[in-house]
């Protein structure tokens, strides 16, 4: 498979791939209900019709036999380079170093090019396919065409149809015929014993360019002409600029100018001032040579987090806007002979890309603007980019190289807009580079979240009540503007509503109350999931020590008596999910071991959410050790239907735990008088190599339709670790983080 990096426009894409003549060029039409419809790309007449498609990812194929294959989800180390490309040879009949891989540029003509949500395999698996299948039912049928035979007497083998009599065509000798013909309205998918592809662990094409540094990151990226910005914002992130002093700024050589700019927010526009220079150096020793005075406007007094948890525990005594209730929550709880009640808190995190936030923008004399930038979505961008410029889109065109970590930051593209409102004022292609100190204390974080919770269980040791308020700020709200004053906002129901959480509690109140913030929030490695069922899973095993039972056991007990209850959310077919949640604890039951006796001064945990259509369990082991504990192992089993690439699975797999540890034992995000206390690593601290644990992880074989694979593996950590720590040392730890070698009392 041969990588290549740089995105191009549709007229030179199809000069060089052989194809001003002829060729086969493939994608697909979306429909309004959300079906779609393999199509000939060929078939316009006009050759700029192209452009009036809604199409995802396609395939071309010139005389040759070239196959080029766009990749339209920028990969920033979650596997889309090879998981696309896949997809489609799979079903083609092509091997994978048949393939040549391009970057989709953001045009409408590639749908939606987003990387988050988990979603490039699932919402691709039988779209992407289909073109594969489509495009090899077309050569197949163009070379019994040409020899005059039936179509059931020929096959396609890597890039060639074959007839039975041993005679063979290469695709790029049938292009010319395959492509004057009709896209066929259906086409015949592999089943998943004939797969040759997907399902096995092969290499990432992507994996030796990063290795001998040849890849191509953001932070890599040089135009001619370019000048280099570094950003001073107000340490209060919303504060505004009431005077500029760069006198000793301008005498360090290479700075060519200072600008005031802004950073311009979903929810508001925050000022700053820019240095921009010949060389990144000279730009951020200017920048320290700056002396800026600030008008905190307020936000001294409104951003700070102490205050804003005591703001979530008082809104906790208020009735939760419902995800969904059962039976009588209330009455039950009130007869019941064991109550509890709690509060589990989850900070505000930062991302921390390794790579951190950068961008080159150039707004042309025309008006035009060209981005080179690690986007998680280049379609995006032009939109913003195009709205906040005032421009057409297609006015606007993206590049985008390997990202060097996202989790989620890379899809707010604030930096872009401050690159080009740079860019536009000093009339010159300009790169912007974020510092460490800069990603960390100007955000946008992972919500802080409280759950209060209470329940109780009956002299039998079952739980008959279970409450579940989650309160905090909605991203929906404060990114997209969304009315969530009278509703519960439905995206912090996920992994604790009734279809993504199906034990089938007989008596419950699940819901959510909005608690606004001044701190920019947006999504972070799997959304609310790495907030909610922090408290969800470790009530439960309240629940289960107070009835005096195991908590695995507990948990597939009412999980079997829920059994035809519970309907997977927006799905027809397939298997329930409470079958789905019974099959992946008991296979956690087995791998680790759970059922065999512990030394003393050890202990387990057990935990299971359900993200973005898949489900995952972690089981802990830790030993006690001094006044903390030290984590063993973790044993971990997926479900996440079919997949793609079973290494990338654990890979993930085991990215999740390591991002889970790391947000339950390591610094959080604190604010004091508006400002971030956290500044870079030394303060906001990762997860060291020495500091892993053993990990297994195990995946469950069926038929399912692929579900996430990049965030589900990350909200039964946490959980999973305290439970494991309350059955060691009997401390119930209920407030993230928490320092694994000093227990709070």
């Amino acid at each position: 498979m041969k990588p290549q990096l740089p995105s191009i426009d549709r007229r030179s894409f199809l000069k060089a791939a052989g194809l001003t003549g002829t060729g086969l060029l493939l994608g697909f039409t979306a429909r309004a209900n959300g079906t779609s419809q393999v199509v000939n790309l060929n078939a316009a007449a006009d050759p700029n019709a192209l452009v009036a498609f809604e199409l995802n990812p396609f395939i071309l194929i010139d005389n040759a036999g070239n196959i080029t294959i766009i990749n339209h989800r920028p990969d920033m180390g979650q596997g889309s380079w090879q998981a696309v490309p896949t997809m489609i040879a799979e079903e083609l009949e092509v091997t994978l170093d048949q393939i040549t891989i391009r970057q989709s540029d953001g045009l409408r003509k590639y749908g939606s090019q987003l990387s988050g949500g988990s979603s490039t395999v699932r919402t691709g698996w039988k779209r992407l396919r289909e073109v594969g299948a489509a495009a090899r039912q077309m050569f197949i049928e163009s070379a019994a065409a040409r020899w005059n035979v039936p179509v059931s007497e020929c096959h396609a083998e890597k890039g060639t149809v074959k007839h039975s009599s041993g005679k063979s065509l290469t695709y790029g000798e049938l292009v010319d015929d395959a492509s004057k013909r009709e896209v066929p309205k259906t086409v015949q998918l592999k089943a998943k014993k004939d797969f040759k592809l997907i399902g096995q662990p092969l290499q990432r094409p992507d994996i030796p360019s990063k290795v001998t540094g040849k890849a191509v990151f953001g932070m890599d990226v040089t135009v001619p002409g370019m000048l280099y910005a570094s950003v001073e914002h107000c340490p209060v992130i919303h504060g505004k600029v009431v005077s500029i002093d760069d006198s000793a700024t301008k005498k360090i050589p290479g700075v060519k100018a200072v600008v005031k700019t802004e950073r311009p927010m979903p929810h508001r526009k925050a000022e700053a001032v820019a240095v921009v220079a010949t060389s990144y150096w000279a730009a951020l020793q200017g920048r320290r040579a700056l002396k800026v005075q600030w008008d905190k406007a307020g936000y001294d007094q409104s951003m700070t987090t102490s205050t804003y948890f005591r703001e979530m525990r008082e809104k906790s005594k208020q009735d939760a806007f419902p995800f969904y209730t059962a039976g009588d929550f209330k009455a039950a709880y009130e007869a019941a002979p064991k109550k509890l009640e709690g509060f589990y808190e989850t900070p505000f995190l930062a991302h921390a890309p390794m790579e951190p936030e950068v961008a080159v923008a150039h707004v042309k004399p025309d008006g035009s603007c060209e981005i080179w930038a690690p986007v998680q979505g280049p379609d995006g961008a032009i939109g913003e980019v195009s709205q906040y410029l005032g421009i057409k889109p297609e006015q606007v065109k993206v590049t985008v190289p390997f990202l060097g970590g996202a989790f989620g930051r890379k899809a707010y593209l604030d930096f872009v807009l401050e690159a080009v409102h740079i860019s536009k004022q000093v009339k010159a292609p300009v790169k912007l580079v974020w510092t460490r100190e800069d990603d960390i204390t100007q955000g946008p974080y992972r919500p802080g979240m409280l759950s209060a919770m209470r329940g109780a269980v009956d002299a039998g040791g079952n739980i008959v009540a279970f409450e579940h308020k989650a309160i905090g700020e909605s991203i929906q709200r404060q990114v997209f503007k969304a009315n969530i004053d009278n509703k519960a906002d439905e995206w912090v129901g996920e992994s604790i509503n009734d279809k993504e959480c199906p034990y089938g509690f007989p008596n419950a109140n699940v819901g959510y109350n909005n608690v606004k913030t001044d701190i920019p929030i947006v999504w972070w490695r799997s959304v609310y999931a790495s907030n909610t069922p922090f408290g969800h899973e470790c009530f439960f095993d309240e629940l289960a020590h107070a009835g005096g039972k195991d908590p695995l056991a507990l948990r597939l007990e009412m999980l079997e008596k829920a059994k035809g209850t519970a309907k997977p959310e927006g799905q027809e077919k397939g298997i329930p999910v409470v079958d789905r949640f019974i099959q992946v604890l008991k296979v956690l039951r087995e791998k680790s071991g759970w059922e065999k006796p512990l030394a003393e001064g050890q202990g387990k945990g057990v935990a299971i959410a359900r993200s973005f259509g898949s489900q995952c369990a972690h089981a802990i082991f830790v030993t006690k050790k001094g006044n903390g504990v030290k984590i063993d192992r973790v044993v971990s089993v997926m479900d996440c239907g079919m997949y793609v690439n079973p290494d990338n699975v654990r890979a993930q797999t085991e990215g999740n735990i390591v991002y889970g540890l790391t947000a339950a034992v390591k610094n959080g995000i604190t604010f004091t008088n508006g400002q971030a206390d956290q500044t870079n690593f030394h303060d906001y601290q990762v997860l060291r190599l020495d500091e892993m644990p053993a990990v297994e992880i195990h995946l469950i074989e069926n038929e399912e339709a692929p579900g996430g694979v990049g965030e589900p593996g990350l909200p039964a950590v946490a959980p999973a670790l305290c439970n494991a720590i309350f059955a060691a040392t009997g401390k119930r730890i209920r407030t993230l983080p928490f320092d694994l070698n000093n227990l709070p009392s």
